[in-house]
């Protein structure tokens, strides 16, 4: 059959190319949908990894890559590769011509992917958009893509209902889960032996699965929770720490240098590593006695498997909460006391509660939408005016 729907998805870390994997596994099979993923930011850079390779060993071909130059972690370069990727895609995207863009979140790079794509007159979709994150840029460059975007996949109700606060079409604004809880079901399970002999690590087999990004809204923040973090840290001795990278945003460099001092000092049970990528990931977070830090996965997909998290300071501020998160300040001895309730069992969350996010179904409501959404309907769009009584002529409200 003809492809007769050309989709292009942009991904610029492991991060959300986890979250975005069940949607493209969808895409490829589908005989009547061209798919073209373009790489940028972090799978780019040497330092990270380069994990555009762990794209094409899960079998998917990039159409293109566009390089950020993300040299260091200083404000300035982050603004300037923002400015080099718009034109990066500017290059990309008339050679794709693809019928919908496809970004996800709140970083940069699908800042840069969205204003390309709307200059473009490019049909853009947006997935995780209605959420705060107040500790973090992020924030801002979320609900600008928002504006750009026509057509919007939301990961609850509530942030449904802030995007068409925004002005966007109701018609057009999907409440469909969030699409990183699809992996739970597809990815491998494993013992913790099994585990530990994946990753090529010793140590004790109970374990916290540790992530800590900058906080670039309050950059101030960083050494105070990196500090609180890796002081409390320090007080677990009877199980391993498995540390994932830290992103690529403005002052990273300082936390990924402490936690590589902490790990160089402790070789028996604590270990880094750069990209898990999406299977062995998984597999630690089912095994995790906590998920700790500040990663947006503390949030959205340790509650759906039933893992408690510690989640330090503000960067995740404002998005709804499943009661098996416990938010703590920088303070170590905070974070040391909440460990201890969950290993003596004081802190039980109820696993038969249902997570704000859902429990998985996401990415087939996105990729089934996608292919068979006319994005004409909904671009060019109009701003829904929540105290209009009817829309403009000849549109649905």
């Amino acid at each position: 059959m003809t492809a007769s729907r050309r989709i292009a998805v942009v991904t610029g870390s492991r991060a959300d190319y986890g979250l975005l994997r069940g949607i493209l596994t969808r895409l490829k099979k589908m005989d009547d949908v061209s798919l073209s993923i373009i790489a940028c930011g972090m799978h780019l850079v040497p330092r990270f990894g380069e994990t555009w390779r762990a794209i094409e060993a899960d079998g998917f071909s990039i159409a293109a890559k566009v390089d950020l130059q993300l040299s260091d972690d200083r404000a300035e370069t982050v603004a300037r590769g923002t400015g080099i990727g718009v034109s990066g895609f500017a290059e990309v995207l008339p050679k794709l011509a693809p019928d919908i863009l496809v970004v996800l979140g709140d970083r940069y790079e699908a800042l840069a992917a969205a204003v390309a794509a709307m200059l473009l007159n490019i049909p853009i979709a947006h997935i995780h958009g209605g959420e705060i994150t107040a500790g973090a840029f992020d924030d801002a460059i979320r609900h600008a893509i928002t504006k750009m975007a026509c057509l919007h996949f939301v990961a609850a109700e509530p942030y449904r209902q802030r995007v068409i606060q925004m002005g966007e079409q109701p018609d057009f604004v999907f409440n469909v889960g969030a699409p990183g809880l699809d992996l739970a079901e597809t990815a491998g399970t494993l013992t913790r032996a099994e585990l530990f002999a994946k990753l090529g690590i010793g140590g004790p087999e109970s374990f916290l699965l540790v992530t800590l990004h900058p906080t670039t809204a309050q950059a101030e923040a960083d050494a105070a929770n990196v500090t609180a973090l890796l002081g409390a840290l320090a007080g677990i001795e009877d199980r391993s720490i498995i540390f994932t990278g830290v992103n690529a945003d403005p002052g990273y460099r300082a936390i990924d240098d402490a936690i590589r001092t902490f790990v160089a000092a402790r070789p028996n049970r604590a270990h880094l590593f750069t990209s898990l990528g999406s299977e062995r990931y998984w597999a630690a977070l089912r095994l995790a006695d906590a998920v700790v830090g500040n990663s947006s996965s503390g949030i959205l997909e340790a509650p759906a498997v039933g893992v408690p998290t510690i989640n330090i300071g503000d960067r995740q501020k404002g998005r709804l909460r499943a009661a098996s998160i416990i938010d703590c300040p920088a303070d170590s001895a905070a974070i040391l006391g909440s460990l201890r309730h969950i290993f003596e069992g004081r802190f039980r969350p109820d696993p038969a509660q249902v997570p704000p996010y859902g429990r998985g179904g996401a990415s087939e409501a996105i990729a089934s939408t996608l292919r068979k959404i006319d994005p004409k309907r909904a671009f060019p769009k109009y701003f829904h005016d929540l105290a209009a009584s009817s829309p403009p002529p000849g549109t649905t409200g």
